[in-house]
């Protein structure tokens, strides 16, 4: 997959595609519906994803708290496993978000990128003030000459299948809920950073990962499986992890710490992406390190029952 990131310097070869337009956070099924349509439009044109980094929520409100389901490196990951070829992940900054919808179309899709077909969402909107909408951008590419088409939104049970319904379900503790609407188990992805070797001295040695700038799932334990994308131990795991502050131990910094059964070896500076299948229980304090320890244990068997049956 080709990444391009400057939408007034395109090689003649990443011209043409076929596009879907969003954010794609989390690359949900109903993503992933809006891609299939784009993959269609022009069968024999390069597919593409338009996104933009930082992402329009950041760009206006950086204080707010994380949102994001996915960094932009995981979800770059992700699109190339389900078949994108180009990724036009466009800067977004002051220049881009004053464009008017008209501009956008004309300066970014038609004479930028130089598209074939777009395809966007029935709640799409573009353009400074977010003022464009998904009819409006149609009416312009029947005047600048690429095909718009209009995909509808996708219901999962009696709700729509949404990135804002995926955090809700991970901040529940319901995984699987997120993973029935996303198509595929949420992941969290990153290097194997440092940590304070505590799980090592208690015999569950972990590979920590901060979730800094991501949506945090609820706070506790999970039944995961882990992919060790890089390095010497490359492979799939399975394993238990604790999401949160680490109250036993006075934690402040919330991270993901996940102990890979039946694993010996160094992970850090690796890649590694753990999914969260199961929440087994929340955060809690213990009187001492035995019951701790005793607790470890019995998390590690559950987990272990619970994705043998997978």
């Amino acid at each position: 997959m080709r990444i391009i990131r400057d939408y007034q310097f395109v090689e003649q070869r990443d011209r043409g595609a076929t596009v879907a337009i969003g954010n794609f956070d989390g690359v949900h099924r109903g993503h992933r519906s809006v891609i299939d349509l784009a993959r269609a439009a022009v069968p024999d044109a390069p597919l593409g994803v338009m996104t933009f980094e930082p992402h329009p929520r950041e760009f206006f409100a950086p204080d707010a708290p994380p949102f994001r389901l996915m960094s932009p490196e995981a979800k770059a990951h992700r699109l190339e496993k389900i078949g994108v070829e180009r990724l036009y992940q466009l800067n977004f900054n002051h220049a881009l978000s004053s464009l008017s919808p008209e501009g956008f179309a004309r300066k970014v899709i038609a004479e930028g990128l130089g598209l074939s077909h777009v395809v966007v969402g029935a709640d799409f909107c573009f353009g400074k003030g977010r003022l464009g909408t998904a009819a409006d951008l149609q009416r312009f590419g029947a005047e600048m000459g690429f095909g718009v088409t209009i995909a509808p939104l996708m219901a999962y049970s009696e709700d729509t299948v949404s990135s804002t319904a995926i955090r809700t379900a991970l901040s529940e503790g319901r995984p699987r809920d997120a993973a029935a609407m996303l198509g595929h188990w949420h992941r969290i992805e990153g290097e194997v950073i440092g940590g304070e070797q505590r799980g090592r001295e208690l015999g569950f040695p972990t590979a920590n990962q901060s979730i800094d700038g991501l949506h945090p799932p609820a706070f506790g334990v999970y039944a995961v499986l882990v992919d060790v994308l890089d390095g010497p131990h490359a492979g799939s795991y399975q394993g238990a992890a604790s999401v949160g502050v680490r109250p036993m131990f006075d934690g402040e910094h919330p991270n993901i710490e996940s102990y890979l059964f039946d694993f010996s070896g160094d992970l850090y500076g690796a890649r590694i992406s753990v999914a969260l299948v199961d929440y087994l229980r929340p955060e809690a304090t213990f009187d001492g390190l035995e019951p701790f320890i005793a607790q470890m244990r019995a998390d590690c068997d559950q987990a272990r029952a619970l994705l043998d049956a997978l």
